[in-house]
């Protein structure tokens, strides 16, 4: 067995912290992601799409990449390259007037898989998310992500989001009740 000095431990600790730290980061910007595009929007002072969309694209980074992939998004969602892409992408979907509006929608994350690599870092998750729209109907949805990260000077930015369908499911009329309209969640 061989000594290892105590300045060895110590830099192998701080890696570890490091790999930690930034695991805990993209965690937190991947669930941003999901809180900022819930419907309604939970984040207090969030009066219109537009600074809901800013609020998204500060997680980006100027170069990453939107798609939807697989046999039944690859049509639906297509690929934006570059932020400008990206922003006309959520202006599309938030900029839309649809008949039956989006009344809700919530995303839940699950079965999370993050792995670090330096500066850079992958990110796989299970996503469900319910929608019930404004005629009565409903329907839930499920997304598998394969997202990328890389370490910017401000922080942690999203390169990658990669979405592929898993399921969609109609729901019965009425199967959920007691939804609000506005969220007040973070209001002071």
């Amino acid at each position: 067995m061989t000594a290892v000095s105590i300045e060895e431990t110590v830099a192998e600790l701080a890696r570890r912290v490091g790999v930690l730290e930034a695991e805990a980061e993209i965690r937190r910007i991947q669930a941003r992601y999901m809180f900022l595009c819930d419907t309604p929007c939970p984040e207090f002072g969030v009066a219109d799409d537009e600074r809901r969309i800013d609020l998204i694209m500060e997680l980006y980074a100027e170069d990453a990449v939107w798609e939807g992939v697989g046999e039944y998004y690859d049509g639906q969602f297509g690929r934006a390259e570059g932020a400008a892409a990206i922003r006309a992408h959520f202006q599309r979907f938030w900029g839309e007037k649809r008949d039956p509006a989006l009344l809700l929608n919530a995303h839940y994350l699950t079965s999370e898989q993050i792995r670090v690599d330096g500066d850079a870092a992958t990110g796989q998750w299970i996503h469900l998310q319910p929608w019930l729209f404004s005629d009565g109907t409903a329907l839930l949805r499920s997304s598998r992500l394969n997202n990328a990260f890389r370490r910017e000077p401000g922080g942690w930015r999203i390169t990658r989001t990669r979405t592929e369908n898993v399921f969609i499911a109609p729901l019965s009329p009425g199967w959920a009740s007691d939804y609000p309209s506005a969220s007040v969640l973070m209001k002071p």
